[in-house]
């Protein structure tokens, strides 16, 4: 009886009355709806737990049994290395990328939650595009994605945050399947130019897996310019089987963490140094794909 009349209390409480009504309501639940109840009164007073970035470490533990469900069963990930991503400080994640949709930066921040000793979370990196799409824009928003430009990145390691960048940018993400797990090519070396000017170490990251979500057969030009975006897939279930279609393949993935690149012995000024900028842009992605290819030999099939 006095669950029910809290309840009763909490629920036909005036409007104006509405986180002490959601306080009063939470009181008989289990704990775990409590917490729930507790977030919820807390945006109805208005206590935002969004950063600046909008980053809101609230949301990222309410969807985490979402994203720990494809991590731990729908992919099989496995992660190795996760010691070698600094416990504190700013630090560079540069990682391939490819599935259309960020699935991998995800992937990677489960990872760290799950396998390093002292975890955190990382922000990501995400083209401008991506942001304009309903939904997945806020979703994005919410659990670290960040809109990609040179200001962004060097701010937020200067803020001290683990920032995730994928320098293949829309190359690698809307590589067709024929080309899957060759490294497309690292641009001018913009993100090493930022790394040394923020004096971030580098930690190349191996992703095996992703590129098997959507297997990109083809690609509509004219679809991707009605969404203004630098490509739109087409998939062997999408669109042909609408929203079904856009739920990614259940591949097995692997994820490494490889040994840090200390950059702090050039210093700032190095970043204008156009061959030293392009000899470690090379080296890191030297890394990455070697370590892609050691981990396709490991994983065997990929549906295995």
């Amino acid at each position: 009886m006095a669950v029910r009349s809290s309840i009763r209390e909490g629920l036909f409480a005036p409007t104006h009355a509405l986180p002490e009504a959601a306080e009063l309501a939470k009181r008989p639940l289990p704990r775990s709806a409590r917490q729930v109840a507790e977030r919820a009164a807390r945006r109805m007073r208005g206590e935002n737990p969004e950063d600046e970035w909008g980053f809101d470490e609230d949301f990222v533990e309410m969807v985490y049994p979402l994203l720990q469900f494809m991590y731990e069963h729908w992919w099989r990930v496995t992660t190795t290395g996760a010691m070698h991503v600094p416990s504190h400080g700013s630090a560079m994640l540069v990682a391939n990328h490819a599935g259309v949709l960020p699935w991998d930066a995800t992937m990677i921040g489960v990872g760290i939650q799950k396998e390093h000793p002292l975890p955190r979370y990382a922000r990501f990196m995400v083209l401008n595009w991506a942001f304009r799409l309903p939904y997945v824009s806020a979703f994005m928003r919410r659990v670290g994605g960040v809109v990609a430009s040179p200001f962004n990145a060097e701010r937020l390691l200067r803020q001290g945050h683990l920032l995730m960048v994928f320098p293949e940018g829309s190359k690698g993400a809307g590589k067709p399947y024929s080309e899957r797990y060759r490294l497309q090519r690292f641009g001018r070396g913009g993100f090493i130019e930022i790394a040394l000017r923020a004096s971030a170490p580098i930690v190349p990251v191996a992703v095996v897996g992703s590129e098997e979500i959507y297997p990109k057969l083809a690609d509509s030009r004219a679809l991707a310019r009605l969404i203004g975006a630098p490509y739109f897939p087409i998939t062997p279930t999408f669109p042909a089987l609408g929203l079904l279609g856009a739920i990614p393949l259940p591949s097995q993935w692997r994820i490494e963490f490889c040994e840090p690149i200390d950059l702090s012995e050039y210093g700032p000024d190095a970043a204008e140094d156009r061959s030293l900028v392009f000899e470690l842009s090379e080296r890191v992605r030297d890394t990455i794909q070697e370590k892609v290819y050691e981990n396709l030999v490991k994983r065997g099939s990929a549906f295995g």
